[in-house]
């Protein structure tokens, strides 16, 4: 959740110019991020956004929560992002007695 006493909040349209780009060398468009703060999200993750009047902000600590969730969606269920050791490393670790 977005804290606006430990974060700097920013509109869509900057966060277009901070977000890296895509295909093509293309940026963001703003679209792109309301439909990830939709409730949908992206795979399921919903990028956190506040209403300031009538903008829809977010932070840049909450694009890096956002992406860092998609990373974590995107291994194998089960595996601790933190220790990426896939299950044939594992295997050749046991085998050699590890």
């Amino acid at each position: 959740m977005i804290d606006i006493k430990f974060e700097k909040l920013i509109t869509l349209v900057e966060a277009t110019k901070i977000v890296p780009r895509r295909r093509q060398g293309r940026k963001v468009s703003v679209s792109t991020l309301y439909r990830w703060a939709s409730p949908r999200g992206l795979r399921g993750v919903r990028l956190e956004t506040i209403r300031v009047g009538g903008s829809l902000c977010l932070s840049i600590e909450a694009l890096q929560r956002f992406f860092d969730r998609l990373t974590v969606a995107d291994l194998a269920p089960g595996v601790d992002p933190a220790n990426r050791v896939g299950p044939s490393v594992e295997k050749e670790l046991a085998d050699f007695g590890l």
